[in-house]
């Protein structure tokens, strides 16, 4: 185990409209306010959104199962917001639900907003922390 301890920063609070691309607006906050490390909440609706919900096999490297979302759900979780070169990376796990079904995920590549999603990011100052791509698992994983 690898750990380092900060404190808070900045706290940014930030509503999305329907229809707005919910990753690519976070990315532009971190990148217009170079916020280098953060703990990110979300709650709201999405419109559409592409997730993963595990790998296919217990291996390294994992197969990731993907799953569209391609209505209206509703959105609760929580990520983190660390950079990979000149770049943020948001790793961004919820529960994605829509009547009596609920789907838990990665959400990645695509997040369109549903009426309103709100984020609270939670910027965390002191340490040194940052996103490699690791060629065994085959991820971009944190790195103290």
């Amino acid at each position: 185990m690898k750990y380092q301890i900060g404190k808070t920063g900045r706290v940014v609070v930030a509503r999305f409209e329907d229809s707005e691309d919910v990753l690519g607006n976070i990315t532009h906050i971190a990148k217009k306010e170079n916020i280098r490390n953060a703990a990110l909440y979300l709650i709201g609706g999405l419109r559409q959104g592409k997730i993963v919900v595990g790998p296919e096999r217990e291996e390294i490297p994992p197969t990731p199962v993907w799953k569209e979302l391609d209505e209206s759900h509703e959105v609760l979780g929580i990520g983190t917001i660390f950079w990979q070169g000149d770049e943020p990376k948001i790793h961004f796990h919820g529960a994605f639900g829509k009547k009596d079904m609920v789907k838990v995920g990665c959400l990645r590549e695509k997040s369109e907003t549903f009426l309103v999603l709100e984020a609270v990011i939670v910027e965390i100052e002191g340490i040194n922390a940052q996103r490699e791509f690791d060629p065994a698992s085959g991820l971009t994983l944190l790195k103290l």
